[in-house]
């Protein structure tokens, strides 16, 4: 890999990760409306001005050339909807790049398989672009987010980071 890397559309067998785009904002505050989301991670819901705001300052592009800031929405092709999102932040290190990655789907859309198929086709995406090494950091308690992050190829570490677990693959 050299270079920023720039998000493109990945098709998986159900889904189209999308790249984000600021006009997703209005869908996606709907998408990720319920306060259950943000049971792991903090916060609340933005709504749709402030996730416009946000997706503004994201496709910006990290302050750093050397990173890459890449977004996507996923949509569930079937329906012709938006369902969730998947990000990777992808930097240079001693022994190549290495991409944060995560993900979420809106709860109308959970446990169809949604985020799994998402997160593997990020990762599977990641790989044939050098990226060796993927990380995503897990709440001990969010089981669902495990078996996500299990289904992408990664395994937890023993590596803690502000109350999450660091899960890895490494190629």
């Amino acid at each position: 890999m050299s270079g920023r890397l720039h998000a493109p559309a990945i098709g998986t067998a159900r889904l189209d990760l999308v790249p984000l785009r600021v006009d997703h904002a209005e869908e996606m505050a709907v998408v990720l409306a319920d306060p259950a989301l943000h049971t792991f991670t903090g916060g609340t819901p933005d709504d749709p001005r402030a996730l416009r705001s946000r997706y503004e300052r994201m496709l910006a592009g990290s302050p750093d050339p050397a990173v890459s800031w890449l977004n996507w929405v996923v949509r569930l092709r079937e329906e012709s909807r938006l369902a969730g999102t998947v990000q990777a932040t992808v930097g240079p290190t001693d022994q190549g790049p290495v991409a944060e990655v995560a993900w979420v789907v809106g709860t109308p859309f959970q446990g169809r398989g949604i985020a799994r198929e998402a997160a593997r086709g990020l990762v599977d995406w990641l790989g044939r672009q050098g990226v060796r090494t993927v990380v995503a950091h897990v709440h001990p308690d969010h089981h669902a987010s495990a078996a996500v992050a299990t289904a992408a190829g990664l395994a937890p570490t023993d590596e803690v980071h502000d109350g999450e677990v660091r899960w890895r693959l490494s190629r």
